[in-house]
């Protein structure tokens, strides 16, 4: 992110209104390869490829925060493979890591992994390490440590129909499975704040708190996340759940969460009444019915509707409900943005 949108996102957390409204994406592997015109493999494996790709966007649609800004990953696998789990990568898809607990029992032979030496986490780092001039002679500097959150890592490495199976059935060894996933994310966290002192925000990424009950996420979600999100000094902290929000909302403010990305399927309205007015939020068309496989026009006319369910902008950061996509063209990017300044007129 530029010192610009840095400002901007301040701003907005700190309950500034904005005319024009500001507007944000969470972009990676997902969409920039495909949009970049290359493949998934020679995205992950290339940091000519990475980096152009990155640029392109930034210099295509200077007008928006891309988040984090040049995110250095390799889809679900960066976490599961500090644990061991076997990454399987393919050209043109998206990798996926194997699970590694076939019973709870397997939970007693995971220890803490360390960041800097293990799976794929030195690979992030060194990407960023090796690209950070350049980075920054684009006028951006790198603002967020990112993970995935706690359940995420959890349902890969077990499986998500097993992971919720065990915490409904065996809530012990669920327990000593989250410490040690939670421990892990706080030391990840800050190995990338240890290495990039730019650094004043952190992303959490955890859909699977979308399938717990309130008194589930309670028990197995909001300690670990409190401690997550207090690990760190920094300004902002990000949490994406494009999963039901309604459980987790009203518990954000609390767990120090500051940007709240959430499921399409809510409006912002019903957010901002749900988190109580306390945290900025990232949203909401729809990414894939609309923002890629809807026209121009059903985006720009997504966007008005957006806007009209709003008794102001404040603390709002106009997207969409979750990250962008696959198949997001230029000219449906394009069409929101534009959307979003005729809002302003």
């Amino acid at each position: 992110m530029t010192y610009e949108q840095w400002q901007l996102l301040v701003d907005v957390l700190a309950g500034k209104e904005k005319t024009p409204p500001a507007t944000g994406f969470i972009i990676d592997s997902p969409w920039l390869p495909g949009w970049f015109g290359v493949s998934t493999l020679d995205y992950f494996t290339s940091d000519a490829v990475w980096l152009e790709a990155n640029r392109r966007a930034i210099e295509m649609f200077p007008e928006t925060m891309f988040l984090p800004g040049f995110w250095a990953e390799y889809g679900m696998c960066t976490e599961p493979s500090a644990f061991g789990a076997k990454c399987t990568f393919h050209r043109n898809e998206l990798p996926f890591a194997d699970k590694i607990i076939h019973q709870t029992k397997d939970i007693d032979r995971l220890k803490v992994p360390k960041p800097e030496k293990d799976g794929l986490n030195p690979f992030v780092l060194n990407r960023l390490a090796l690209n950070r001039k350049e980075i920054e002679k684009l006028g951006h500097q790198i603002r967020f440590a990112v993970s995935r959150g706690p359940l995420n890592i959890a349902s890969f490495l077990m499986g998500t129909t097993e992971f919720l199976t065990a915490l409904a059935l065996e809530p012990e060894p669920v327990h000593r499975l989250l410490r040690i996933i939670t421990d892990y994310i706080i030391r990840w966290l800050g190995v990338q704040k240890k290495y990039f002192d730019t650094i004043d925000g952190i992303l959490i990424l955890d859909d699977i708190v979308g399938f717990l009950g309130k008194a589930d996420f309670e028990t197995f979600a909001q300690p670990y996340l409190k401690e997550i999100f207090g690990c760190l000094n920094v300004t902002v902290r990000f949490f994406h759940n494009d999963a039901d929000g309604r459980v987790c909302a009203p518990y954000l403010a609390g767990l120090g969460v500051n940007l709240f990305n959430f499921s399409f399927q809510h409006t912002l309205a019903e957010m901002r009444e749900w988190t109580g007015g306390q945290v900025t939020l990232l949203g909401n068309i729809p990414p894939r019915d609309v923002l890629a496989q809807g026209s121009p026009e059903q985006v720009r006319r997504c966007v008005h509707d957006t806007i009209k369910g709003l008794s102001d902008c404040r603390r709002v950061i106009l997207s969409c409900g979750g990250g962008v996509p696959d198949g997001v063209s230029t000219e449906n990017l394009r069409a929101f943005l534009d959307a979003c300044k005729e809002a302003a007129l």
